[in-house]
């Protein structure tokens, strides 16, 4: 039995509900954080200890961190389709993954809470800018990337688009700045084509525009 702990807001929590469809998995979603509080709780504490979302419990072990679900997923229920089998190929794969949490991410959701989620009245013009260019920078490398494969690890989808892939809707959600990237583009088009990434992450999120608490 999966079960899965977080608020479907969450773009963490979104990367592994559209993991777990991939896969075609049956799970359990259970609301946490935000509005549904329960992070503080003792039970949830004993799962994750810095009291965070997403958390999933497959069979008896509870795992936390969003990229490393994602790759548990995918290398225990889909090796060989969005896991790569060879070492080389998954360590390829990995990189995307762990560039994406270091900078990709870093610098669009620095963004969106500095820009988007905070009341104008409050917001860092500066920073923002830095945030921007820093986003731009990496989006524009992405880009180039794709421009000689359709997807991030190569030919076919795999785990290392979904990071990336989730974030691209926040960012191309924002009334920003951005530079042309028609790769990234046509990839977002790719994405968009696979039900689960319509139903997870191609959500609203207007109700955070200016919104600092969840």
């Amino acid at each position: 039995m999966i079960t899965l702990w977080g608020r479907r807001s969450s773009i963490n929590v979104q990367k592994v509900l559209w993991t777990l469809d991939e896969v075609g998995l049956a799970f359990e979603h259970i609301d946490a954080g935000g509005d549904a509080g329960g992070l503080d709780d003792p039970a949830f504490r004993a799962m994750n200890p810095h009291g965070r979302v997403p958390v999933l419990r497959d069979g008896e072990t509870a795992i936390w961190e969003s990229n490393t679900i994602v790759r548990h997923l995918c290398a225990a229920y889909a090796p060989g389709a969005l896991c790569p089998v060879a070492g080389l190929q998954r360590a390829a794969a990995e990189a995307w993954m762990d560039w994406t949490l270091a900078t990709l991410q870093p610098a669009i959701m620095g963004l969106f809470w500095g820009f988007y989620r905070t009341p104008a009245a409050q917001r860092d013009a500066r920073r923002n800018r830095e945030f921007e260019a820093h986003a731009g920078q990496a989006v524009a490398g992405l880009d180039h990337w794709l421009g000689e494969r359709p997807f991030v690890a190569g030919s076919t989808f795999s785990m290392a688009d979904i990071p990336a892939g989730t974030l691209m809707h926040r960012y191309f959600g924002m009334e920003i700045g951005r530079p042309p990237v028609p790769n990234v583009d046509a990839w977002r088009v790719r994405l968009s084509e696979r039900l689960p990434y319509r139903m997870h992450v191609m959500q609203a999120f207007d109700d955070l525009f200016g919104r600092l608490a969840f």
